[in-house]
């Protein structure tokens, strides 16, 4: 039985490598969103050792985060790219305490969220999500910047 886990975890750990390999080998550097989220899904699926029945929960559970997430990060980034402008004082306190307010309610989101995939998963599996999603956009940044020193035309000098 055992041998039948690591070879499950073989064979994920190779699709993952590959559809991150394809993700980045779109014409023009251009990032395949769709491919991008199935290494997402495949990475985190492996890494938390998802059964059928937990992915089945989880994953719908994930997305709509992801989503609220995406949002208020959005919003966020916009509210940044507002004080770049002239504004005034008050203008800038307004603005922050809007940031402090979306923040607050992305911290409320996340609480949520946990606490749902919690009951779902486990709390060890919810609690390790984070550091998770974290290692796999490391690995992203690897996988591009790998390929950045790739494309670079080598120096005389290190032939």
């Amino acid at each position: 039985m055992k041998y039948f886990i690591d070879m499950k975890n073989l064979a994920i750990a190779f699709l993952f490598t590959l559809l991150t390999f394809s993700v980045y080998a779109q014409k023009n550097n251009q990032v395949d969103k769709e491919k991008l989220e199935a290494a997402r899904v495949a990475f985190i699926t492996n890494r938390l050792s998802l059964s059928p029945d937990q992915a089945e929960k989880f994953w719908p559970l994930y997305n709509e985060f992801q989503g609220k997430r995406n949002s208020m990060m959005r919003e966020m980034r916009n509210i940044s790219k507002t004080g770049d402008e002239k504004i005034s004082n008050a203008q800038a306190r307004e603005l922050m305490e809007k940031r402090f307010s979306i923040q607050e309610n992305l911290m409320n989101a996340e609480k949520v969220f946990l606490r749902k995939i919690a009951d779902t998963l486990s709390p060890v599996q919810a609690l390790e999500l984070n550091e998770i999603n974290r290692d796999f956009t490391r690995h992203i940044y690897k996988m591009q910047r790998k390929q950045r020193e790739e494309r670079q035309p080598r120096s005389e000098s290190n032939n």
